[in-house]
């Protein structure tokens, strides 16, 4: 049995300019951070004494008899790609919801992989785990995603991940110290807003307007430079990372109209007005989670303002996918 635990992550800057149609012809850059919330992967060789070969667990179960079988289209595609031949059961397990803007389904996917990886006795580096699941998300399910989720999910941490032209991702951890990066985590307050969306859906709808939206993204993608210097300025400087926040969102909601709603819009003006200095939706936005930059001394009244919404408290990590248990 191996379970993989994999984190999932907060995207702040450049959210857009990871997908392929944009950065194969302009490059792009996005700064996230994977936090202390994981997807955990369970897989196992499975008896043969079934009349099914393969039994996979999430919100429903799955016992069938041949890869096609399999509905799940990560776990399908994640078992052809790994060449494991064998009959395996699967069970996922999470600790925040899916379809909330916070990289679910690409931790997934490199979470299994690992797991699958290291049944066949096989140690994959953080590079392949995201590469691979790059090639099973975006060529063999063909899923509306980026290339940063699965990066961000392999590598762990703080990081600016760069993405260019000619297919090259690369990954720079942001170097700030232990005192800075407490002060960034406590001037952050993570929230649910309840609503669930698709992401495939609107990041379709992203992706068909990325032709005209060349210069918005352009601009989101030179705030991932300006939030870098902030991030390595001196530490009074922080909140100008708020602020900077505030402006990316604002650019962010022009790309489509699915991108917010009325009741996101109500949620980010009601904590503005009570001292939150920026935010976003993670993801590719509609619902899910939302994440504002708020001094300490403003998130009392911002708390008050929220009640209603469910407050995850959250730490950041730098591990990425690992194994957490191994026995064959």
């Amino acid at each position: 049995m191996i379970i993989t635990r994999t984190p999932f992550r907060i995207s702040f800057f450049g959210g857009g300019t990871d997908y392929p149609v944009y950065y194969r012809e302009h490059g792009g850059a996005v700064i996230s951070a994977t936090i202390d919330k994981y997807c955990y992967v369970t897989v196992r060789r499975y008896p043969p004494f079934f009349d099914h070969k393969y039994h996979v667990r999430y919100s429903k179960r799955e016992m069938v008899q041949t890869i096609d079988q399999i509905e799940h289209p990560s776990v399908r595609e994640c078992i052809r790609f790994s060449g494991y031949q064998d009959g395996v059961e699967v069970v996922h397990a999470g600790d925040l919801p899916a379809r909330s803007g916070i990289g679910s389904s690409s931790s997934f996917t490199v979470g299994l992989l690992h797991a699958l990886y290291a049944l066949q006795g096989r140690m994959a580096t953080r590079r392949q785990l995201a590469f691979d699941a790059i090639q099973v998300e975006q060529n063999m399910i063909r899923e509306n995603v980026g290339s940063q989720d699965q990066m961000a999910a392999a590598f762990g941490g703080l990081n600016r991940i760069e993405f260019h032209p000619d297919g090259g991702i690369w990954v720079t951890p942001v170097t700030i110290g232990p005192e800075k990066v407490r002060q960034l985590q406590s001037s952050l307050l993570f929230y649910f807003t309840g609503l669930s969306r698709t992401a495939s859906e609107i990041a379709a709808e992203q992706i068909r307007s990325t032709p005209g939206k060349s210069k918005e993204l352009q601009q989101m993608k030179e705030m991932v430079e300006e939030a870098t210097g902030i991030l390595n300025g001196p530490p009074d400087r922080l909140d100008d990372f708020g602020r900077l926040l505030h402006d990316s969102w604002m650019l962010k909601r022009q790309l489509t109209a699915k991108i917010s709603n009325s009741t996101i819009d109500q949620i980010y003006d009601l904590a503005r007005k009570h001292g939150a200095l920026g935010g976003k939706l993670c993801g590719a936005g509609g619902g899910g989670f939302v994440v504002f930059y708020v001094p300490p001394d403003r998130q009392p009244a911002v708390k008050d303002a929220l009640k209603d919404l469910l407050l995850v408290p959250f730490r950041f990590e730098s591990l990425g996918s690992h194994v957490v248990f191994y026995s064959t």
